[in-house]
């Protein structure tokens, strides 16, 4: 019967079943959490420390859901999934940073989007920093962390990116080559290439790693 009553949510407008879990509504609290977890598990991954337990760093992505379920309102914030995934990141980058503070050594381990598995070649990951620091921009773990932490920095209003530095990001995001972007817009591949590692030290900085 309560399964059958958690699906019945599936009618209504999602941003109404956030205002009835609001209001005390337990079974439309549980069918978010239910839909919502498996997003909290990626943005967990992306963020995985080894040498930590990785149903840490997932549970701080359930309390981003949580949090996203408590506070959101229809009328000032966007859709709530928009929502939803910022204060997911927001609990995970919080939780980072904290860690970071207090020298735990959950985030400079090492990073993993696949983090069952060791590095590609049976070799451990390396460092959270050797692979931010790395110059290759289409690392996958270095690009996936840089762009959640850009979309979460930006998404809180944080302009911290100069323009050159905007422009090359929006144009890397688009697949494009560094030569692809100098030609495009009169800049020189080493400009471009140092704008972009501009972009990673800030997010490297915010993270305090």
């Amino acid at each position: 019967m309560k399964e059958s009553r958690i699906t019945d949510y599936d009618a209504f407008a999602e941003e109404d079943v956030v205002l009835m879990a609001q209001g005390g509504d337990e079974a439309a609290s549980e069918y978010l959490i239910n839909k919502y977890r498996t997003l909290a598990k990626v943005k967990s991954h992306i963020y995985f420390i080894a040498g930590g337990d990785p149903d840490d760093v997932i549970q701080e992505g359930m309390i981003g859901v949580f949090k996203a379920i408590r506070d959101f309102d229809p009328g000032r914030d966007a859709g709530f999934r928009t929502f939803a995934e910022l204060c997911i990141n927001r609990q995970i980058v919080t939780a980072i940073k904290a860690s970071n503070r207090q020298k735990y050594k959950i985030l400079n381990e090492s990073v993993s989007i696949d983090y069952s598995e060791p590095g590609r070649d049976g070799e451990e990951a390396g460092s959270l920093s050797e692979v931010m620091r790395s110059g290759e921009d289409t690392n996958p773990e270095s690009m996936t962390l840089v762009r959640e932490v850009v979309s979460y920095l930006k998404a809180n209003g944080e302009n911290i990116f100069s323009p050159m530095e905007n422009m090359v990001w929006n144009e890397i995001l688009k697949g494009k080559t560094y030569m692809e972007i100098a030609r495009e817009h009169g800049k020189t591949p080493k400009a471009v290439d140092n704008a972009m590692q501009r972009v990673k030290k800030k997010v490297m900085t915010y993270l305090e790693i």
